[in-house]
Parts: structure tokens; sequence; C-alpha cells
């Protein structure tokens, strides 16, 4: 399986201080049952503002650790609630969210490991 995160733009904020790695690591844990938990409670609530302003709030998370694209779906999903649009593909942005965020969650604590 392709590895989705990337620790190129973590290491050049905290200049590669591993020590600051692992506190930008152990932050982005402690925000994961915010999201994983907040989209899906927002989704099956049809929540349709906040499920929006929490994948905006995602979307940076995800991209400090080089989730580029998973952001860029976050974006749209953001875009789409504010015009109530495609409503029925909400459900495939958070399952995405939640299968991508599960892989990264092993890799960083993979990662965390060798720091």
């Amino acid at each position: 399986m392709a590895r989705l995160t990337n620790l190129s733009y973590l290491q050049e904020i905290t200049g590669g201080e591993p020590e600051i790695m692992k506190e930008f690591i152990q932050m982005f844990f402690e925000q994961i049952p915010e999201f994983r938990d907040g989209l899906s409670s927002h989704l099956a609530n049809q929540k349709w503002k906040e499920l929006g302003e929490l994948a905006h709030k995602a979307k940076s998370s995800v991209m400090t650790f080089g989730m580029n694209e998973l952001g860029y779906r976050l974006k749209e999903l953001q875009l789409k609630t504010q015009r109530l649009e495609d409503i029925e593909t909400y459900k495939e942005y958070v399952d995405e969210f939640l299968a991508e965020i599960a892989q990264a969650e092993e890799e960083l604590n993979a990662d965390l490991s060798q720091l």
C-alpha cells in the first residue's frame, strides 16, 4: 500500500527537530478522534454547515502531514456544503477521510517510534 503521509513539510516547519516533530504528531493524534467522530456525526445528523467547518479544520491538519490529496478533497467537501451541492456525495468524502486517516495514524505511529 502506498504511503499517504509525507513528513517533508513537517521537517521544514520544525527545522527537523525530532522533539518538535513528535509534539506535532501527538497533537494530530489528539485531533483525529474529533475529526473522525465529528465528521461521522455531522454527516449522520445532516448538519451540513458543521460538516463543512470541520472538513476545513481537518484540511489544514492533514496537509501538514503531506496528505495533500485528502486536503483537496476536504476542501471540495467544504465548498459543496457551503452551496448544499451534491449532498449525496458527502458520505463518500467522509468514508475516504476515515479510511485514509486510519492508515495515516499507523504510518505516523511508526514514524514516531523512529524519531
